[in-house]
């Protein structure tokens, strides 16, 4: 059905270029999906394949500590989260999406090409493990700095694509309709792409080589720019409008900056509201306009009116790091408020982080046997991928109607949230109840000193807490975007993926830190699986994603809906 649609669309925006009425119009339109299709795919898979069996890469190929691999990988899986931030912000406020995108896919190109040499190359990797020979040789310095250095260029392509090809793919349509459309369209590629990556690129690295697996990747990164190339002369290339994290800038140090002006004589004080709205004499400058409110008064000395801040003339703000308009106070108090509610999604993030990759560890040492095909531990985390797409279906199609039917109205991004905090706390304590049963046959064959034995018992259990964790995610962080949209002021739109991007990036980071402490503090994490005690950290990070849930819980009570109803 969305396929007919979008080929519908298709046809008519490609007639409509026939006879553009305007410059504007003169470009964009559904000519451009092909293109930005596989310019998305061509990036997903370039990801997906370098990242995807990452602590496996690690482990057999560079000879590293299984937990210090999984902790390596969480470290680049947060720089790939947080970087396209950043790259947002550079083409928000100085270049545009086009540019940056382009760039991003060349940086993948050569990501790729470093990645595939360190496969290729023996000279650039460590010699292998002889099981009985003694400790495993360890990498150098060099072959360590040639495998970042691809990293790098990994990180450099996700800051530049991963949000901007977004972006950029909706600044083609003029209808909110269409866009809709092409953001369903993304999602699903850039899904489709990630399984890809998880599935057939690491099972061609796990069972023909490496290399090939990598040039895989590489060759698809080419593909896919070459293809955004092409469509260059149909996209529209709005100009940068300027980055709105700029404006929350502001407002904080304007604020500081103006921290010991008294603001007790509140009928005198003069707010700047804009140009627009501004009495070209400074004196008077501000009178009969909006006013701040009174919540987080701290910061409406950033909107107030001082000596030397505005041009007499033509009431133009002269220091704008000293003077706000009393709108983007406002906006950032909207911020503010929300940020409790924000920062209860990081431990959801530090749990997730830390299943990802001890589940692969875990795999490695399971049995991986499904029929006479061997799953590769890398591609465990395709069932949460899939649990997401599914569970999202079902809430679309039935479970939502469900709901509405059963108590009268649709649930508000809140109740949808928490919803998803409960699952994430089933989801590690059934990841705690898995690790138990694989160390029970561990002991059962008193192989708790052997770091190369492999249970009998099926990796297939790791997919229910991927799949439960999965439909978690499903709920909690659509709903978040949903929330942060919809309360947001329109300034602050394009905020709401940069916010879950940082969630997601410092979860990353903070999991790294976590597993460090534990590994100081205990002896649940040695270097042998099987010797490990992984269930004790299941049941902690159980513990504080339920204490972490009251906490959400407490703060959705207490917080008030700017602009939907409850």
């Amino acid at each position: 059905m969305e396929a007919q649609e979008l080929q519908e669309k298709s046809s008519f925006d490609h007639e409509s270029l026939k006879e553009p009425r305007d410059p504007k119009n003169s470009k964009g339109g559904w000519i451009t999906f092909p293109f930005l299709a596989v310019a998305i795919l061509g990036l997903g898979l370039a990801a997906g394949g370098a990242m995807s069996n990452m602590v496996v890469y690690l482990v057999t190929e560079y000879n590293v500590p299984s937990v210090d691999a999984a902790q390596i990988s969480t470290i680049i899986s947060g720089s790939i989260s947080l970087a396209p931030v950043l790259g947002a912000v550079v083409a928000d406020a100085f270049f545009g999406s086009y540019p940056i995108v382009a760039v991003a896919m060349v940086m993948s190109v050569l990501s790729l090409v470093m990645f595939t040499l360190t496969a290729s190359l023996r000279v650039l990797r460590p010699a292998a493990c002889q099981a009985g020979a003694g400790p495993c040789e360890q990498a150098s310095a060099g072959q360590m700095a040639a495998l970042y250095a691809g990293v790098f260029l990994l990180c450099l392509s996700s800051a530049g694509a991963r949000f901007n090809q977004a972006t950029m793919g909706a600044n083609q349509f003029d209808a909110a309709a269409d866009r809709d459309v092409f953001f369903n369209w993304y999602f699903i590629f850039l899904y489709a792409s990630s399984v890809l990556g998880a599935t057939l690129i690491v099972y061609i690295q796990d069972t023909v080589s490496w290399a090939l697996g990598f040039g895989i990747s590489c060759a698809a990164s080419v593909v896919g720019l070459a293809a955004l190339l092409l469509g260059a002369r149909y996209y529209r290339q709005p100009p940068a409008q300027g980055s709105p994290f700029t404006g929350i800038a502001r407002v904080v140090v304007a604020a500081v900056r103006k921290r010991k002006v008294s603001m007790e004589a509140s009928e005198e004080l003069k707010y700047y509201n804009g140009p627009s709205r501004c009495d070209t004499d400074s004196k008077t400058a501000g009178h009969g306009v909006q006013a701040p409110g009174d919540s987080f008064s701290f910061l409406n000395r950033a909107a107030l009116i001082a000596d030397g801040d505005l041009d007499a003339a033509d009431c133009s703000v002269v220091r704008p790091w000293r003077i706000c308009t009393v709108e983007q106070v406002e906006d950032f108090k909207t911020v503010v408020r929300i940020l409790p509610l924000w920062s209860a999604a990081i431990v959801l993030s530090i749990s997730i982080g830390v299943q990802i990759n001890f589940t692969v560890l875990q795999a490695l040492v399971m049995d991986r046997a499904v029929g006479r095909f061997n799953v590769p531990a890398g591609s465990m985390i395709v069932a949460s991928l899939l649990s997401v797409v599914i569970f999202l279906g079902l809430l679309d199609r039935i479970l939502l109607p469900l709901w509405k039917r059963l108590t009268g109205h649709t649930p508000t991004p809140l109740q949808l949230v928490g919803v998803g905090h409960a699952l994430t706390v089933l989801s590690m304590a059934a990841s705690a109840i898995v690790e138990r049963r694989r160390t029970a046959t561990v002991r059962a064959h008193g192989e708790e000193g052997n770091p190369m034995w492999v249970s009998p018992l099926s990796a297939m259990w790791l997919i229910l807490p991927f799949a439960v964790s999965g439909a978690g995610e499903a709920l909690h962080f659509p709903a978040q975007v949903t929330l942060y949209y919809q309360e947001f002021p329109p300034s602050l739109k394009n905020t709401a993926t940069g916010m879950m991007a940082m969630i997601v990036a410092l979860g990353f980071y903070l999991s790294t830190a976590l597993v460090n402490i534990v590994q100081r503090s205990t002896t649940w994490l040695p270097d042998n699986m099987n010797a490990s005690k992984l269930e004790n950290l299941y049941w902690l990070l159980t513990l504080l994603v339920a204490v972490n849930f009251g906490y959400y819980l407490t703060c959705a009570k207490l917080y008030r809906y700017q602009n939907i109803g409850k």
